[in-house]
């Protein structure tokens, strides 16, 4: 399953975006939000909805069943716990979340991959870790440099991720990189940097579910 993170809808229904749901460990959060964007307005949604779906167009020329949690970039949602039940009752394999960071910090760039820590259930175990360490693998083979202001050599324990804390899958959260970052946002701007993103990110879950 592949989870393009936030929708395009999103800033115009706050009330929805904004209601309280499920997120796991007794917490709630926000249905969704509306995500960042680089300094010159390309916004996240729009992001992720497109190397999602180059993603998943790669993937099922292998032959592989992809199911997404929303299908278009105009729409509202769906909420965090809605996106974790579609992974689930898809009976997924692998669920990627793709997004892409908004870090303010000086000099912040670069990738990283969230997992669930500590694990709820044997599917956040070693799983989750291994489908984010292939993920991690793999980015970085194919180019991409790790975090260098979150997280530890490209991965990020988290136990405050509802899509994560959420999932009886495989489950991991690629950050693609810092839109807010001068270099990293014209990539994510560019078709061919969105496809570089696609490929790594495909061939990470082919590789995923071959091992």
């Amino acid at each position: 399953m592949l989870d393009p993170g936030h929708n395009g809808g999103n800033a115009a229904h706050p009330a929805e975006i904004n209601r309280p749901v499920p997120a796991g460990r007794g917490q709630t959060k926000p249905c969704n939000t509306t995500g960042t964007a680089t300094n010159a307005g390309y916004p996240e949604h729009a992001f992720t909805f497109d190397v999602a779906q180059r993603v998943g167009k790669a993937l099922a020329d292998k032959g592989i069943r992809v199911v997404y949690t929303r299908q278009n970039d105009t729409g509202v949602g769906p909420c965090v716990d809605r996106r974790a039940a579609i992974g689930n009752e898809a009976d997924a394999d692998a669920v990627v979340s793709i997004h892409a960071d908004g870090s303010e910090a000086a000099g912040a760039t670069g990738f990283h991959v969230a997992y669930s820590s500590p694990a709820l259930n044997a599917a956040q175990g070693a799983p989750s870790t291994r489908l984010a360490q292939t993920l991690r693998d793999t980015l970085r083979t194919s180019g991409f440099t790790t975090a260098n202001y979150i997280g530890g050599n490209g991965l990020s324990a988290r136990a405050d991720l509802a899509g994560l804390n959420l999932s009886t899958r495989p489950a991991a959260l690629v950050e693609c990189g810092n839109m807010r970052n001068a270099a990293e946002a014209a990539r994510m701007t560019s078709a061919d940097g969105r496809q570089q993103y696609a490929a790594a990110i495909a061939a990470a879950i082919e590789a995923y579910l071959a091992g």
